[in-house]
């Protein structure tokens, strides 16, 4: 995976988190999609892939292949401080 695909992916999951908080907003009245909507916002993996394109270029600032880079479990990347 290069490089330029992460960062396609974060763009598309960023505009899909934005549609869905707007949509949040909007499907508050309906508890069905409501709920859709928050499980689906929980799911995406944003914070994964940026984790992952971070490492690739760390690995390669240190002169290290990027592809040994790997994408970490969700509980480990939430744990990450701002």
């Amino acid at each position: 995976m290069s490089d330029e695909s992460i960062a396609d992916r974060i763009e598309r999951l960023v505009g899909e988190e934005h549609e869905l908080r707007h949509r949040e907003q909007a499907d508050s009245k309906n508890e069905e999609r409501l709920e859709a909507d928050q499980e689906r916002l929980r799911a995406v993996e944003l914070d994964r892939c940026w984790d992952l394109l971070r490492q690739r270029r760390a690995l390669r600032g240190a002169g290290a292949n990027p592809e040994d880079a790997h994408v970490r479990d969700a509980d480990t990347v939430e744990r990450y401080l701002q």
